[in-house]
């Protein structure tokens, strides 16, 4: 499991407050994330939620995405799953171009 370091601070888990408020967002945002499948939090219930790694990255980047260029979630979700799929490409590239 890959930690998020932020501000000298190393990041295993959130709660869903946390992350709340690490991403300055309401929780009826974060909840439509996880609907969406931007984020997949540990746990059944809300209340025991826990979201690790690279979660809290997307989570991070979503709300960038939201607040500063206004895209709603269904866009967010798209954004950050071609964001994904082009570090896999790149990736991919880069392993050809060592051979």
């Amino acid at each position: 499991m890959k930690a998020v370091q932020v501000r000298g601070e190393i990041l295993e888990s959130l709660s869903l407050s946390e992350l709340c408020s690490f991403c300055r967002a309401d929780e009826d945002w974060v909840v439509e994330l996880v609907s969406y499948g931007v984020l997949e939090p540990e746990g059944t219930a809300r209340q025991e939620w826990q979201f690790r790694g690279v979660n809290i990255v997307r989570a991070k980047k979503a709300r960038r995405l939201y607040s500063d260029l206004g895209i709603n979630v269904a866009g967010v979700a798209m954004v950050l799953d071609l964001l994904q799929e082009r570090e896999r490409i790149l990736h991919r590239l880069s392993m050809v171009e060592e051979d």
